[in-house]
């Protein structure tokens, strides 16, 4: 996903609604979920320190889908979120 497509204006976490923020994340730091998250990219919710991944260039936006980080990848989240 490119940090400039329009789709991340509106795209929303499905439990706040708030905004979410593109992260790029190294291949040893991408989330588990099974599948393989398309090129270690995530989508990140920094209020409630929930992470979405992103297989095949499409969100997984499911409340199951997210998974909780803890406080240092969330530290670390917030350094790697793309502006």
């Amino acid at each position: 996903m490119n940090p400039d497509d329009p789709l991340l204006k509106i795209l929303a976490c499905p439990l706040d609604k708030g905004p979410l923020h593109l992260l790029t994340l190294g291949d040893d730091e991408a989330p588990n979920s099974g599948a393989e998250p398309s090129a270690g990219e995530a989508l990140y919710n920094p209020r409630l320190h929930r992470r979405y991944p992103i297989v095949d260039g499409i969100p997984q936006l499911l409340p199951s889908s997210g998974e909780q980080v803890t406080e240092d990848e969330h530290e670390e989240l917030l350094k790697r979120m793309v502006p």
